[in-house]
């Protein structure tokens, strides 16, 4: 049972992520100045790119939409996963594993490249996977004699 409430809070812990990396990141306000400044470049200039043209706002908005429909869609999941963990859980030790290397990985990329806010999100998300791992035990029907 233990192993369902892990993945169950780190799939919860991957929805709020999502959310607000779509408020925060993809549709938070544009502060004036220099902040300004940046994005009405990132608008203003288009490119050919492979046949198409584009802003680098463009990129901005697509990927980080694309990593909010990533996140939602790990949510859920997690949350399925959770449900086959009750009667499969040594079977899932392996994809959970996978998962908690992803996030400490995407981790270490929010580090580098964004701010803190994510990092926690993600740390918190990969250690609920592995405790989840660990926890990882097939249900033993025992029979009354």
């Amino acid at each position: 049972m233990k192993t369902v409430i892990y993945i169950r809070v780190a799939a919860v812990l991957t929805l709020i992520h999502a959310v607000l990396h779509t408020i925060g990141g993809v549709f938070g306000t544009i502060s004036p100045g220099p902040e300004a400044v940046a994005v009405a470049a990132m608008k203003s200039n288009q490119f050919a790119a492979m046949g198409s043209m584009r802003t680098f706002w463009d990129f901005y908005m697509g990927l980080g939409l694309a990593a909010t429909l990533s996140l939602t869609l790990e949510a859920i999941v997690l949350w399925m996963l959770a449900s086959l963990a009750r009667s499969r859980a040594n079977q899932l030790r392996p994809i959970l594993i996978v998962f908690s290397l992803s996030y400490l990985v995407f981790a270490m990329i929010s580090y580098r490249y964004f701010f803190f806010g994510p990092v926690i999100a993600e740390v918190l998300i990969a250690l609920c996977l592995v405790a989840a791992a660990v926890s990882a035990r097939d249900k033993v029907e025992t029979a009354i004699a």
